[in-house]
């Protein structure tokens, strides 16, 4: 099971009020947005971080909490004259907290297109699995009378 850390979520909403008063625009990144979904045996989180260098992107896991950081960075030529600054630029940090059931060691990652893709395979133990119920050879009655022990079991003859 995954889920997210409580913490991390309402720090960045504390960030978020208080860039607001900031005076001027602030650059940092708001969020990153993401999506996660299960499917088969895997969970797959797609995460969104336009225009950042993939060679900045991190994807680790440490005491089960898989961290997403990544660094975007726009042009800081000082002869640049802004006219409009809107995009985003510098760290963006999300946090997951995995559940007991994962596979750790098989957690992969892939950029495209602006899109990080993690797939987050489910540990084979923990995935649900059917259970064979064996027939004993020959059934058996519980034997009850005034000459037999409660807890003996007997035989039929088949």
């Amino acid at each position: 099971m995954l889920g997210f850390d409580p913490f991390n979520d309402l720090d960045a909403l504390t960030r978020g009020l208080l860039a607001g008063q900031q005076s001027g625009t602030s650059r940092t990144p708001r969020f990153m947005p993401m999506d996660l979904f299960k499917i088969d045996h895997q969970y797959v989180l797609t995460a969104d971080l336009p225009g950042v260098d993939p060679g900045s992107i991190d994807v680790s896991v440490d005491n089960g909490v898989l961290t997403l950081s990544a660094q975007r960075s726009l042009a800081s030529d000082d002869s640049v004259k802004w006219l409009t600054s809107e995009r985003f630029a510098g760290t963006y940090r999300r946090q997951v907290t995995l559940g007991e059931g994962i596979d750790t060691a098989a957690i992969s990652a892939q950029y495209d297109n602006g899109v990080l893709t993690v797939t987050i395979p489910v540990a084979e133990k923990a995935r649900p699995r059917r259970i064979d119920v064996q027939q004993a050879d020959k059934p058996r009655a519980i034997a009850t009378g005034p000459n037999s022990d409660t807890n003996s079991l007997e035989s039929t003859a088949s």
